[in-house]
């Protein structure tokens, strides 16, 4: 029997690779046997697997990484978790932990903004409130007419005595007084309204107001802010602006006022 041998010979090939034969010694002559190499190309072969859909999927070496690296992320965010968790818990003297602090000085802020607004707005004073009425002796009045387009004259209006004239009247001067009175430049001199005739044309009112002035200052006054056309304009302005319906029993005409 003869003696088989076995033999590697390493050829280049032209491509520059590198080939293993194995070659065989018997009877029947020597035969050699390539074992073609392994190439790059192979090697990097190796590293993927096709699915099936010829989309290139990573290795289980490649896939079992990236899990690993999930898994380091997923950890070190719930361990910054846990970390927050136990200072937060922290005790910092007897029972008091820190979120206790942080939430009773967050308290604290809310608490001093809100007493510091009520404290201004209890403190604030309106200058055009403080002023003294006993000085305010000097009369100044004005007088005139207006029409009340939605009233039926009657012979009762013409009668300052009867129930008719007095309801009608009371109505008309309260509605002149809240006029004045919400007026901020007019308000602190404003005494009172009232009504003294009514006559045929619909219902025509006659009515006089009556202001009180310091009697220092009578003088400017006269001029500018308890002048005829300050007086007239609001009274005028209160008219236009007025939000009831025309046909109102107490609407009043704002063409029809008159004032002296």
């Amino acid at each position: 029997m003869d003696t088989v041998a076995l033999q590697i010979v390493r050829t280049n090939g032209n491509d520059g690779s590198i080939s293993n034969e194995r070659v065989t010694a018997g009877n029947g002559g020597g035969q050699a046997h390539r074992i073609p190499d392994a190439t790059e190309r192979d090697g990097l072969l190796s590293e993927q697997i096709t699915g099936s859909n010829w989309e290139t999927q990573p290795s289980g070496h490649a896939a079992e990484i990236q899990r690993n690296q999930g898994n380091t992320h997923g950890s070190r965010k719930s361990s910054s978790v846990c970390r927050i968790k136990e200072e937060l818990n922290e005790v910092i003297f007897w029972r008091v932990r820190l979120w206790m602090i942080i939430v009773f000085i967050f308290l604290l802020i809310l608490a001093v903004i809100v007493i510091s607004l009520a404290l201004c707005s209890a403190l604030h004073e309106d200058a055009d409130e403080k002023f003294d009425a006993a000085l305010f002796k000097v009369p100044r009045n004005f007088s005139g007419s207006f029409r009340l387009p939605n009233q039926v004259f009657t012979e009762e209006l013409l009668t300052l005595s009867s129930n008719e004239t007095q309801t009608l009247a009371a109505d008309l001067q309260k509605k002149l007084a809240d006029l004045y009175r919400s007026s901020p430049a007019l308000k602190r001199y404003f005494s009172e309204a009232k009504i003294y005739a009514f006559r045929n044309g619909s219902v025509i009112t006659e009515y006089q107001l009556t202001f009180l002035m310091p009697e220092e200052q009578q003088d400017e006054l006269r001029n500018f802010t308890l002048s005829r056309e300050m007086v007239y304009n609001v009274f005028r302005q209160f008219l236009y602006d007025q939000e009831s319906d025309k046909s109102e029993p107490m609407y009043i005409d704002p063409v029809s006022l008159n004032m002296v």
